[in-house]
């Protein structure tokens, strides 16, 4: 009996795991809502941009554990989807729970390649905790635009 609920319960759980890989977004995903906020600010110009980026309801940046933040090139917050509080903040500083200084990081990456990523632990809005995270940013005008998925 207890072999049969073994057998049981890990079959259950291989089922989810599909379900839960769902729940997260995937690296392409970030880089395409990137690409979307890029081609907005391009196309509506920034405070349309931004005021998009901070509606939650907006499914177009807002998706899952996906959203998009914005930093001027002196790591100034000019947008972020999941924390309003940090707009019109100075975080060039800010550092992960290892010391890692992920805004300077975004800010070198925009500045000598254009785009890329950026590995650094962060909160993950949907689970609430401390998770490895890498941010994908693109260079637009005298921004950054980014987005990131959790590992």
């Amino acid at each position: 009996m207890k072999a049969l609920l073994g057998a049981a319960t890990l079959g259950l759980s291989l089922f989810a795991l599909p379900v839960l890989a769902a729940d997260k977004g995937s690296a392409d995903e970030a880089v395409a809502m990137v690409k979307k906020a890029v081609a907005m600010v391009k196309s509506d110009g920034k405070e349309k941009t931004f005021a998009a980026i901070a509606d939650t309801a907006n499914t177009t940046f807002h998706d899952r554990d996906l959203y998009i933040y914005v930093y001027d090139l002196n790591g100034v917050a000019l947008a972020h989807g999941n924390n309003p509080k940090m707009v019109g903040k100075p975080l060039i500083g800010l550092k992960d729970n290892e010391g890692k200084a992920m805004i300077k990081e975004m800010v070198d990456v925009a500045n000598s390649k254009g785009k890329g990523w950026v590995e650094f632990k962060w909160p993950n809005p949907v689970t609430k905790t401390v998770e490895a995270k890498a941010g994908y940013v693109e260079k637009v005008d005298d921004m950054l635009i980014g987005s990131g998925i959790y590992k």
